[in-house]
């Protein structure tokens, strides 16, 4: 059963390492040219994004049904390799619970025969059993301690692997992604913030969570759809999410507010000049960070105590350039008197903190 466990487990491993999450042809373009209005377009691959796929810079790729980027399986979580991913983290803890039971009975055992007792305290030796017959494979003092730290390392794995998922199966009962419930969320701060009044209803939910779970699991392995074209709930269209999505990357600019650098940046992760409580507070994300120098333009879009993440506008850049993404220290930057883009005193400060 064990080596069921192992085989399974491996299977579905290299399953989501090697099938991949399936990728948008390069130059992609919906089939209708009027379309286009509604999808955003992806400068590195030279096509507009698909409903649902979002770019990797890990990938380099616009990847269709974009989770995550797992560095377990050094690529992207999504459309083709979603339920082998999901079934590796759902065998691995069964395989470990089993590995778990093994170690704590086989320790039980042969701690129980080993044990003396005695009038006044209990000894236990384990350079031989009490009993015959003798075990196969002889347990001494170096092999319990492998297998207590065997059993650690089975007790961890369970509850790390399991707790995520826990979290696939929810997104997965509701047929979101993880950067799809990050975009509703958003998109419920941005409708609250304007009181626009609107109601954003998520497309692909399509209220069965059965059939939610059909959308990833399937009996032949091969995901409905083609992981460009999606089915829609009632009131909603195909492009209702990237509609959203435009709206949102638009309310970013507006809420951006420009600082200038002060001072020079290497753009290391915790970097040791720049305070303490800087080096101590580096988020913990796998977002880059951007170097600085004396001078450089950023648009700040969020931020922390002690650092920001924002765009820096390129010299070299022409209008509506290229822009570098990333965090930096806070203490690098000032703001700016005035926007360029408004020429009006900015007052976004506390929007981003």
């Amino acid at each position: 059963m064990l080596l069921n466990w192992t085989v399974m487990i491996l299977y579905n491993y290299f399953s989501a390492m090697f099938v991949g999450p399936g990728y948008v042809p390069l130059g992609w373009t919906p089939e209708k040219s009027q379309d286009c209005m509604y999808l955003q377009y992806c400068k590195v691959c030279q096509s507009y994004k698909a409903p649902r796929s979002h770019h990797c810079r890990k990938c380099n790729r616009c990847v269709m049904k974009m989770d995550h980027h797992c560095p377990w399986i050094n690529n992207c979580c999504g459309y083709q390799n979603h339920a082998s991913f999901t079934l590796f983290l759902l065998l691995a803890p069964l395989g470990c619970i089993h590995a778990s039971f093994i170690f704590i009975m086989t320790m039980y055992t042969q701690l129980y025969n080993r044990i003396s007792f005695g009038w006044s305290s209990v000894k236990i030796d384990m350079s031989a059993a009490k009993r015959d017959p003798r075990p196969i494979i002889p347990f001494g003092l170096s092999a319990f301690a492998a297998s207590l730290f065997a059993l650690g390392l089975a007790l961890g794995t369970t509850i790390a692997v399991g707790m995520l998922f826990i979290i696939q199966m929810k997104v997965i009962l509701t047929n979101k992604t993880s950067i799809e419930s990050w975009i509703e969320e958003k998109a419920k701060d941005r409708i609250q913030y304007y009181q626009t009044g609107e109601t954003f209803i998520f497309p692909y939910d399509t209220g069965s969570k059965w059939k939610n779970f059909r959308q990833v699991f399937t009996w032949s392995g091969i995901p409905e759809g083609d992981g460009l074209d999606w089915p829609v709930r009632d009131g909603c269209h195909q492009y209702s999410l990237t509609i959203e999505q435009l709206k949102q990357k638009a309310d970013k600019r507006v809420r951006s507010v420009r600082y200038r650098a002060i001072e020079d940046y290497s753009g290391v992760c915790c970097p040791v000049t720049k305070g303490v409580k800087t080096f101590f507070t580096t988020p913990c994300t796998e977002e880059p960070r951007i170097a600085l120098s004396k001078g450089d333009l950023i648009l700040a879009t969020r931020g922390l105590k002690h650092w920001m993440y924002g765009e820096k506008i390129l010299i070299s850049a022409a209008d509506g350039g290229i822009r570098e993404r990333g965090w930096f220290p806070r203490k690098c930057v000032e703001k700016c008197q005035y926007d360029s883009e408004t020429d009006q005193p900015v007052d976004g400060e506390k929007k981003i903190k």
